[in-house]
């Protein structure tokens, strides 16, 4: 077995500038990035087909912002050993920890659900937020870390083959059809209602395989192996998760499905958050290529704040409360609604940046 690194609680800079990264194209989309820069390109131009990436597919395909939960879910896995490691050095009682993580595991889910009733209006019961579904993937991670690497692949594997199962043994004939799936049954027990967009409360089972193999990966990094070795061992397994997620949904076997994370999905979006792990290791940890990560890094140290204070305050009051003064200052001069709703965008993105660099200066770290 190779020993670890002595000095385990190191920051890991790479690791930092991957969730920075992932966050603040997060807090882009609340902040109406995306939506402004579509409205703007006719519908048949390469600027509206570019953009178009940073939407989720309708059904069957993957484009590039299909990845980003997957990489948020697969980086909480990576961060797992790096955070267990130091508690332990820090309180010694692993059942502390154990207290500390369902503690967590349930504010992440009574955040998850209250965002519903914010987009609601009212108190509703839905379960299909990402931080739902992290509470149980970081739970499962948790309890599987103590265990061999064997294993808990082979419990990682073993959530995707029961997800085909159910889906499969559901609806034999035409197991993913939108709405008429194993997803959509099991939310109609659970919340007497299904989701207009397809998604399903389900995918927390699936999607447990990406913290899995991100906990897997942080242990790898955590190893006295040589860094070159250990970018050889993410991006073989990497190659391998998109030869078969890609080559499941091309022969016909299981379609690659965002929104209800199947088999092929999970395998597919995992080689890609496998590969970018091994991108970013490589050039900010061994490159030392860190001066253009500084802008990201900032808003990855407070993840968990910014994205409800994006999701909650981004779109839904910050992003009106500044068209107030793009409109009413450039408007009378001449300025398009297009340009403004971009300008708007960027300002809104801009002053959620700041918000996050004027935590990181006070030394403020939302913690849960």
């Amino acid at each position: 077995m190779t020993k670890r690194v002595p000095d385990s609680s190191q920051r890991l800079v790479s690791l930092d500038a991957y969730r920075g990264l992932t966050m603040f194209l997060l807090i882009a989309e609340a902040a109406w990035v995306y939506q402004t820069l579509l409205d703007a390109f006719p519908a048949d131009s390469l600027g509206h087909a570019v953009i178009t990436q940073f939407t989720h597919h309708p059904w069957n395909g993957l484009r590039f912002w299909d990845l980003i939960q997957p990489f948020f879910m697969f980086i909480v896995g990576v961060a797992m050993p790096f955070s267990l490691d130091k508690r332990l050095a820090m309180e010694g009682d692993r059942s502390k920890i154990t207290r500390h993580i369902v503690r967590r595991c349930l504010l992440l889910f009574l955040f998850g659900t209250g965002l519903h009733c914010v987009y609601s209006q009212k108190l509703v019961f839905e379960l299909w937020n990402v931080l739902t579904q992290l509470s149980f993937t970081i739970l499962v991670t948790y309890f599987l870390m103590r265990y061999s690497i064997k294993l808990q692949l082979l419990v990682s594997f073993g959530l995707l083959i029961l997800t085909e199962l159910l889906y499969r043994v559901y609806a034999p004939s035409s197991p993913f059809v939108m709405g008429e799936n194993f997803g959509s049954f099991l939310d109609v027990v659970l919340m007497g209602k299904i989701n207009n967009g397809g998604w399903v409360a389900v995918n927390c089972i699936p999607t447990a395989a990406h913290t899995i193999w991100g906990a897997l990966c942080g242990n790898l990094l955590l190893t006295s192996k040589k860094d070159l070795d250990k970018i050889k061992i993410l991006l073989i397994s990497g190659i391998i998760g998109l030869l078969f997620g890609y080559g499941l949904d091309l022969l016909g076997v299981t379609p690659i499905i965002k929104r209800i994370s199947t088999s092929s999905f999970v395998l597919a979006s995992g080689g890609w958050a496998l590969i970018a792990l091994a991108f970013f290791y490589w050039l900010v940890d061994l490159k030392k290529q860190q001066s253009w990560a500084w802008p990201f890094v900032i808003v990855g140290m407070n993840p968990i704040f910014i994205y409800l204070f994006a999701e909650v305050l981004g779109h839904r009051w910050l992003f009106g409360f500044i068209k107030i003064f793009t409109l009413g200052f450039l408007e009378p001069i001449g300025f398009s609604e297009a340009f403004l709703g971009i300008l708007t965008a960027f300002l809104t993105l801009g002053a959620m940046w700041y918000l996050c660099y004027f935590l990181y200066k006070k030394g403020i770290f939302f913690k849960i």
